[in-house]
């Protein structure tokens, strides 16, 4: 049987990290807190993103506080992700796996209209049964979104035999909301220890991730 796998976009797909900690050192400095090292942010970075703000504050951004971050963010992101690329081996692997009969999708919570030209830049977007970006307000949880996805795949895709993989732990919970799987990569947003108490797998190479994948759903041996 075929074996599905969503595969999340920014931190596992596209290598943006350097890009998200510029944006949000950008978006700390609009209330007053300073700028982390990249370690220092992915101890403590969490979704939903008002809460990561809240515990830098003390306390939950006031909705113009929340509006000043975002924007700052996303102005940084956009000056900075241009020089970012592929985590290495992405167009081989997605290649394998639809070589191997298998099928893929990509949801992310990048705003949709930025992202599907983006992954067409990078010439995937014939390796997926479909593309899915944020479509509300940012900041939210993936778990509606993932079960939305799901629904659009319809037959093509059964969720007892999906593999989420992501670089967060929201990824994770979105997966065992829609009765799916998950598998999460360290080379992103969280480290390992934020990672692990999840209770799902985590792995430090895409190319792990993908033959997990296949062994969780009994596609391999």
């Amino acid at each position: 049987m075929r074996t599905h796998i969503v595969w999340d976009w920014n931190g596992t797909l596209f290598h943006d990290m350097d890009a998200v900690l510029g944006a949000s050192n950008a978006a700390f400095a609009t209330i007053g807190v300073g700028p982390m090292t990249m370690q220092q942010y992915r101890e403590q970075y969490e979704i939903p993103i008002p809460r990561f703000y809240e515990r830098l504050l003390g306390r939950m951004p006031s909705q113009e506080e929340w509006l000043r971050l975002d924007d700052a963010f996303q102005d940084r992101y956009r000056e900075l992700s241009p020089a970012c690329g592929l985590t290495q081996g992405v167009p081989e692997l997605l290649a394998g796996w639809q070589a191997a009969g298998h099928s893929q999708s990509l949801l992310s919570m990048y705003v949709h209209d930025k992202l599907v030209p983006l992954v067409d830049s990078f010439g995937l977007t014939g390796s997926f049964l479909r593309v899915d970006g944020r479509s509300g307000p940012p900041g939210g949880q993936k778990a509606d979104q993932l079960t939305k996805h799901l629904a659009a795949l319809g037959e093509w895709v059964d969720p007892a035999r999906t593999v989420l993989i992501g670089d967060a732990a929201d990824d994770a919970l979105a997966a065992l909301h829609a009765g799916a799987h998950a598998v999460l990569y360290t080379g992103g947003s969280h480290t390992r220890e934020k990672l692990e108490p999840v209770g799902v797998p985590v792995v430090d190479s895409l190319a792990e991730a993908v033959e997990l994948a296949g062994r969780l759903t009994g596609s391999t041996g």
